[in-house]
């Protein structure tokens, strides 16, 4: 039986002001403010750490309409110190507060679960009633859906695992099908009203449960004809280790499915910390190279040089050397193997020995350890991949 990767599954392209997404555009990263966004100078400040820590789409909470005016400003003094990166207004329960941040930002978010009023999300209306469900979501969105029409302005469809309509959960309990049937209403109203610049997510805390419903979501809009761009996180994934690796686990998993064409890593930090993580994530799956990738052994009894030392070394000097991919082994009984798609290899050949390779092939031999690291830059440079750090 022939295994082979996953491809991405093929989204449609949608512009989110200067920064597409969907297609083959790269796996886009984005971040949410934590100010108070009534405090101008704050969230312009905050939002100029994340856009320089990497974070392509700023979203910023507008939990009122006073929120929602003065993102006008907020994006204005933005824009004057030269930061062009689309902002993205974050609502929930007031179609009035998204229509006004749908004429000034580049994309809405909005939550199903809140967005449609108590009584139509629960009241007498049966899944054999779903067309009538449809005709009042489609009330609910069309003045929305006709300023983003007019103005350029694209929306995210966001269902959260913890914020499920009653009706919903009447239906479907709280299941991830019951996250993708309460994104695929939205779904069938936007298209029925010919609005496509859509990006759809399924996110909660449980990332077993965060996992199937993007599987489910991808599987639904294929079979319905569909092909959204979807945004991946885990939510309240939480702070430091637990956050990083609940994250790594639930993007990972999907982004190496072929799923995910935006990701937010969610932690109790400040935003900017989320940026390099989203990134490593990218990295670690392969779906966008933003650095150098160092393949290393945990090092055995076999290994007779400090192979922690060398790759410190080594890291020091080519940590620069974005898309090379270069191991550092402890022995050639496992290492030739394990480093089958590095570019460069520094393995050990003995005590204080080392062999260096480009690709498979073995260049030097029986190197002494206080040279090897120098012989390998020499080997990088002359193979033509080297260049110099920028100052």
């Amino acid at each position: 039986m022939t295994t082979t990767i996953p491809p991405r599954f093929a989204t449609r392209v949608i512009h989110i002001g200067n920064l597409p997404m969907g297609g083959d555009y790269p796996v886009r990263v984005q971040s949410m403010t934590t100010t108070d966004t009534l405090d101008t100078t704050s969230t312009v400040e905050q939002a100029i750490r994340m856009i320089e820590a990497g974070c392509e789409y700023v979203r910023i909470a507008v939990p009122s309409m006073k929120e929602a005016e003065n993102l006008k400003e907020i994006k204005n003094v933005l824009r004057h110190r030269g930061y062009e990166t689309p902002l993205i207004a974050d609502v929930h329960f007031n179609p009035e507060i998204a229509e006004i941040a749908a004429t000034i930002v580049e994309k809405v978010r909005i939550n199903p679960g809140n967005y449609i009023p108590r009584t139509v999300a629960r009241d007498a209306l049966p899944a054999t009633e779903s067309g009538q469900v449809l005709e009042q979501i489609a009330l609910r969105l069309t003045p929305l859906l006709k300023i983003c029409k007019n103005h350029g302005t694209a929306v995210r469809i966001g269902v959260n695992h913890g914020s499920l309509s009653e009706r919903i959960m009447d239906l479907y309990g709280d299941t991830p099908l019951g996250m993708v049937e309460s994104a695929m209403e939205f779904a069938r109203v936007c298209t029925g009203l010919s609005f496509h610049d859509l990006v759809f997510s399924m996110k909660a805390s449980n990332t077993r449960v965060m996992i199937a419903a993007n599987r489910l979501l991808a599987e639904r809009m294929q079979r319905e004809g569909m092909n959204y761009p979807m945004h991946l996180g885990v939510t309240e994934a939480g702070a430091g280790e637990d956050g990083r690796i609940k994250s790594a686990v639930g993007i990972g998993s999907l982004l190496a499915d072929g799923i995910g064409d935006t990701i937010r890593v969610s932690l109790t930090e400040d935003p900017e910390f989320e940026i390099p993580v989203a990134y490593g994530i990218l990295q670690a799956t392969g779906v966008r190279i933003t650095k150098t990738e160092f393949i290393s052994c945990p090092s055995c009894g076999r290994t007779q040089f400090n192979i922690q030392e060398a790759l410190e070394r080594i890291r020091s000097r080519t940590s620069h050397l974005k898309g090379l991919k270069i191991a550092v082994m402890g022995c050639i009984v496992n290492g030739l193997g394990e480093m089958a798609d590095a570019h460069y290899g520094y393995v050990g050949a003995g005590r204080g020995r080392i062999h260096l390779y480009k690709g498979r092939e073995v260049i030097e031999k029986n190197i002494g350890e206080a040279s090897a690291v120098e012989a390998l830059i020499g080997l990088i440079k002359k193979s033509g991949d080297w260049f110099d750090p920028a100052s």
